[in-house]
Parts: C-alpha cells; sequence; structure tokens
C-alpha cells in the first residue's frame, strides 16, 4: 500500500483549544484513516513550521487526498501538506525511466 507523509499546522483557536483540553490528535484521527481504508504507521506531535506528522499507508492517491481534504475542512488546520512517498525500490525504477525517457534539458549542449 502507498506511504503518504501528512503535516499539519493548527491555526490559532485549534492551539487553544488543545491547550484549554490537551488530547492526542493522532489517536483522534486514526479512525479517519482506517474508515478510508489505510492504516496509521506513525505519529508525531513537532515544533516548526507543522505542529504533527503523520505517516499513514492509504490505499491511493485519492483517499490520500480525501484524508487531507477531511482534515482541511474541519476548520483547525491552518495549513495541510500531503507528500506521496516511495520505496527507495520505487525511487530507483524512477530513475532508471527517466534516464531512459529521451527529456533533453534546455541547458543541454
Amino acid at each position: 500500500m502507498p506511504h503518504y507523509l501528512i503535516q499539519v499546522a493548527y491555526n490559532e483557536s485549534a492551539l487553544q483549544a488543545l491547550v484549554k483540553n490537551p488530547q492526542d490528535r493522532i489517536e483522534a484521527v486514526r479512525p479517519a484513516v482506517e474508515n478510508l481504508g489505510g492504516k496509521v504507521k506513525e505519529g508525531y506531535f513537532a515544533f516548526g513550521d507543522y505542529d504533527a506528522v503523520l505517516l499513514a499507508e492509504m490505499p491511493d492517491n485519492v483517499a490520500a487526498s480525501a484524508l487531507s481534504i477531511a482534515f482541511a475542512a474541519g476548520g483547525a488546520c491552518r495549513t495541510v501538506k500531503t507528500t506521496p512517498l516511495l520505496s527507495s525500490a520505487e525511487a530507483l525504477e524512477a530513475f532508471k525511466k527517466a534516464s531512459r525517457s529521451g527529456y533533453r534539458a534546455a541547458t543541454a549542449g
């Protein structure tokens, strides 16, 4: 199953709500992930540009997109960023295919 990195930055009101009533948001989103056919592999809270990071397996891009849309539509997130992840084997295959693509950069001599 494909893997996705989902990064979330909460808005001010969501952070205020979490300070007032602390809760494990990783466990709170697990049912939504599972309802879309996915599985939470890892979840972390962070500081910096994003407040929470989720590594999830999802059946396909549509399910991953649906999850991101649900997070964004919920109103608590300032930003939701979803990145599809490739295994090392998939990346290697992509590099091999790129070498056979015939593409020539504009800067190529």
